[in-house]
């Protein structure tokens, strides 16, 4: 199991920092144009102006956070609405690139489950202050 997490956090934190800074210095030549719904929905998102630097960013720091194990359950779960995300917007919208999200979603989820007794404080049903 412990091997299994260094694995999987190793993976996601490269993958998050790869393409969180491909946003930003443009390295991966190929990147196809997306048309239809898929192409309207990034176009919304660019439009905005702020979401993808910021969805960028936080890509960067939970990358470099997973690859340095500072924070790591922390940012497995930051990442995890992005990677979810990233899922849905491959399976629904653009189906020719499920396998990015599968490859996202995976290592999160595992994560996840790694990590789970960190997270006891967040699932209390009705927090007595």
């Amino acid at each position: 199991m412990k091997n299994a997490t260094i694995i999987f956090r190793i993976l996601l934190g490269f993958i998050y920092l790869v393409f969180g800074l491909d946003y930003f210095f443009n390295f991966i030549p190929y990147q196809p144009l997306h048309t239809g719904n898929a192409g309207a929905f990034k176009a919304g998102l660019k439009a905005a102006g702020y979401f993808y630097p910021m969805m960028k960013t936080i890509q960067i720091l939970g990358g470099i956070s997973l690859l340095i194990n500072r924070y790591a359950p922390f940012f497995a779960v930051v990442l995890f609405p992005i990677s979810l995300n990233v899922l849905l917007f491959h399976t629904i919208l653009a189906p020719s690139g499920w396998l990015m999200g599968v490859f996202l979603m995976v290592p999160n989820l595992f994560l996840g489950y790694a990590y789970r007794s960190y997270y006891n404080g967040l699932f209390i049903r009705k927090p007595v202050l």
